[in-house]
């Protein structure tokens, strides 16, 4: 005799006055609150989400999303957020189309099971975020365990949701009914403190859709939020530093300094009190990793837990490939940071002494390292250069440049100039150091020049952190305006001037009005929101 709907199961441990039906969802299979790694690695197998592989890492792939869909994600048109968007980097949805959307998801999500992680986003308890996701792969639930910090157990009792964010990969938008782009939709309401993620497997939405809400909520706290590495040396976090950079700068490579403490690859925030990581793990890149190069990441590869995503394995020893792109270029890979051995166990840092903006100029024309003044590094800010080289993607036979404001602008809901005087206004009154690093070409452009070479990189950039770099002799950058170190003891004087490396000066100073004349028109976009300091860092063609 059929007695209805069978009641939800429940397992594991939450606040039972916050129950995943408080958000107006109901009539779920199963609910699985707060599990550890152990339990998500048994549910993601046995449902068939993916593979043990070496040492007990988990092996997934994401199907056709292997990376982020910026171009369907939307922010809800509300009154109290609609003066303080920056609209045009983040597109609308009307409020009805978002209560239809969400109507439709948690109809959707009816009779299914989901997996609820209760998690802190921030290591610093006074800007911390209480964020609970719900997903409906347990491996996601695995994913953002790693990617954000854990509370203890006894915390979970009452823990409050500040926002929840609800990923369903399998419901599929109607754009025509729901406000959206596609059949792919990431949308954050920030009145009903709501994030909606459906139609992609993509883990990385999970992490970014909570770096988003970060990077509104706390610079009106006067927190400056950054996408960033940060680490500081040994027992000192007063000597922190911070490394701004795009994909292929070598964001994490440089930050992970087996002589200094990493307190994080990714998200941190800058607050009066100093630096603190957003998260409590890594999403590395595994594309060419080896053991030589990245020994530490490379060993989480085999680790117990470790999420793998979109690499290419044997079928039979489950032995990865890291040279086998064929899935994606994006293959990478998921551990939380107590896998590395010189991780901060706190995450905290002090106010950065030096901070560090990474570029790969693959037109060969920046120098190596330049010392920026707070209204230069303002203006790199906010250009947020690095170039795209040939042979990347399909179409593009030289260098082209790729300017993503602040370093991040697919995760920026704010303007940038609200960004960029924040970051401005903390250089400026801690006396932060700051510094233009050039890991790019030198001796000429991608295809004629060669790579900056990492030995000298490093020197340069041990340099800066340890104060020395400041005792050497600078000249002007006649095109720039920076000031570069003329000698630094340990690396070649030619490499310091890049115009010294070219065979050809005339075809220097051709390249280097062009990349000028590139930064000057990507930055008109900005001219009329910021000072005249700012406008007066802009580079000139000498």
């Amino acid at each position: 005799m059929d007695t209805g709907p069978k009641p939800t199961t429940v397992t594991g441990v939450h606040n039972s006055d916050a129950p995943l039906e408080a958000l107006g969802a109901g009539g779920f299979a199963a609910v699985h609150y707060n599990l550890l790694e152990p339990a998500l690695m048994q549910h993601a197998v046995a449902r068939g989400e993916g593979e043990i592989g070496q040492g007990g890492a988990l092996l997934t792939t994401t199907g056709k999303h292997t990376g982020r869909s910026p171009k369907d994600k939307f922010v809800v048109d509300e009154p109290s957020v609609k003066d303080a968007i920056w609209w045009e980097n983040n597109p609308p949805m009307a409020k009805e189309a978002f209560a239809r959307l969400k109507a439709d998801m948690f109809a959707h999500m009816a009779g299914r099971d989901y997996f609820v992680q209760d998690l802190f986003a921030g290591a610093d308890p006074a800007h911390r975020l209480n964020v609970r996701m719900v997903t409906e792969l347990a491996w996601h639930a695995l994913f953002i365990r790693h990617l954000l910090r854990r509370p203890e157990q006894a915390e979970l009792a009452g823990f409050l949701p500040g926002f929840t964010v609800v990923n369903c990969p399998s419901f599929l938008a109607d754009p025509a009914k729901h406000g959206c782009r596609s059949e792919t939709v990431i949308a954050i309401s920030f009145e009903e403190k709501l994030v909606l993620i459906g139609g992609t497997s993509y883990a990385g939405e999970n992490k970014k859709s909570v770096f988003t809400l970060l990077n509104f909520l706390l610079p009106a706290k006067g927190v400056m939020p950054m996408h960033c590495s940060a680490n500081h040396a040994p027992g000192k976090p007063e000597e922190t530093a911070v490394f701004f950079g795009l994909s292929g700068t070598g964001k994490t490579t440089l930050s992970a300094d087996p002589s200094r403490t990493l307190i994080g690859d990714d998200e941190h925030g800058w607050s009066d009190e100093g630096t603190f990581n957003f998260e409590g793990g890594c999403y590395a890149k595994t594309i060419s990793l080896s053991p030589e190069a990245e020994p530490e990441i490379y060993a989480t590869t085999s680790r117990f837990a470790t999420v793998i995503e979109n690499m290419v394995y044997d079928p039979y020893t489950k032995v990865l490939d890291f040279e086998d792109p064929s899935l994606t270029q994006n293959m990478r890979c998921a551990y939380p940071l107590p896998y590395i051995s010189n991780a901060s166990t706190t995450g905290l840092g002090g106010a950065p002494k030096n901070v560090v903006m990474l570029t790969c100029d693959a037109f060969g024309v920046l120098p190596p390292i330049a010392r920026l003044t707070p209204a230069q590094a303002m203006y790199h800010f906010l250009s947020g250069f690095t170039s795209k080289v040939a042979g990347t993607e399909k179409g593009v036979t030289e260098p082209q440049p790729t300017f993503s404001t602040c370093f991040g602008a697919p995760f920026m809901p704010r303007r940038p100039e609200v960004y960029g005087a924040l970051l401005r206004d903390r250089i400026a009154s801690e006396g932060s150091r700051c510094w233009l690093v050039n890991t790019g070409w030198t001796g000429g452009a991608h295809g004629e020049g060669s790579r900056m070479p990492i030995r000298a990189t490093r020197a340069l950039l041990s340099a800066a952190l340890d104060g020395s770099l400041n005792k050497v002799e600078f000249r002007t950058d006649p095109n720039f305006g920076f000031e570069v170190p003329v000698s630094v003891p340990g690396v070649a004087d030619v490499i310091l001037d890049p115009r010294r490396t070219w065979a050809d000066k005339a075809a220097y100073d051709t390249q280097a009005k062009k990349l000028v004349e590139m930064f000057v028109a990507n930055f008109t976009q900005y001219e009329p929101h910021v000072g005249g300091d700012v406008k007066a860092a802009a580079p000139k063609a000498a």
